[in-house]
């Protein structure tokens, strides 16, 4: 399989991935090899920064063995997360897909997600799995702050916001109890790990 590879920057470089790929296993590949700082896979590409202005010899290789190995993805942690369905956008949502809120709770909580990558800010997971009838565009017009804890969907996916920000995805709900990033231990949800919504009274 052929991998397009591409410089970005003088210690960096990105390469275009297939459909489907296992991003857990490409992501431990590419961290644990020698003089790379960091990486970071997403759905469509994978990032990989690295300690000097040359790549590190067999990164080529890396991506070729993982890309080419017909491996099944590990179960990632399961998590619970519990929520308040409060969101600003709760409404509004239920009106554009022409249901009641109820039914959209009922929705994003029947689901399990997959976190597909780990980005936008510290700790922020897109989780895969949205049923199709909560799929909506984006807000027209991002919101300057949206509160830490803020659980929302956005396109395909649904996720928790770990810190304010500014955000375009429609706030659905609160978890009030979910610390998404700790400067000490990292992100929480990891690439492939499977997450649950679960309502709690306001």
């Amino acid at each position: 399989m052929k991998i397009e590879i591409e410089p970005f920057g003088d210690r960096a470089l990105r390469a275009m991935l297939p459909d489907p790929v296992n991003a857990a296993a490409l992501l431990g590949a590419l961290r644990s090899h020698p003089h790379v700082v960091d990486a970071v896979v997403t759905e469509r590409h994978a990032l990989v920064v690295f300690d000097s202005t040359e790549p590190p010899d067999g990164l080529h290789e890396v991506f070729a063995r993982v890309l080419n190995t017909s491996t099944v993805a590990q179960p990632g942690r399961e998590h619970t997360i519990a929520v308040r369905y409060d969101g600003e956008d709760l409404s509004d949502v239920a009106r554009q897909i022409g249901a009641s809120q109820e039914d959209v709770i009922s929705l994003h909580t029947a689901a399990e997600y997959v976190v597909a990558m780990v980005g936008f800010l510290p700790g922020f997971a897109y989780l895969r799995g949205l049923d199709l009838r909560l799929v909506v565009p984006r807000r027209p017009t991002p919101r300057p702050r949206v509160s830490a804890r803020s659980v929302a969907i956005g396109g395909p996916y649904t996720g928790v916001y770990p810190h304010a920000s500014p955000g375009g995805w429609h706030v659905i709900g609160t978890a009030p109890d979910f610390i998404s990033f700790d400067v000490r231990r990292g992100a929480s949800l990891a690439v492939g790990d499977r997450v649950r919504f679960t309502p709690v009274a306001h």
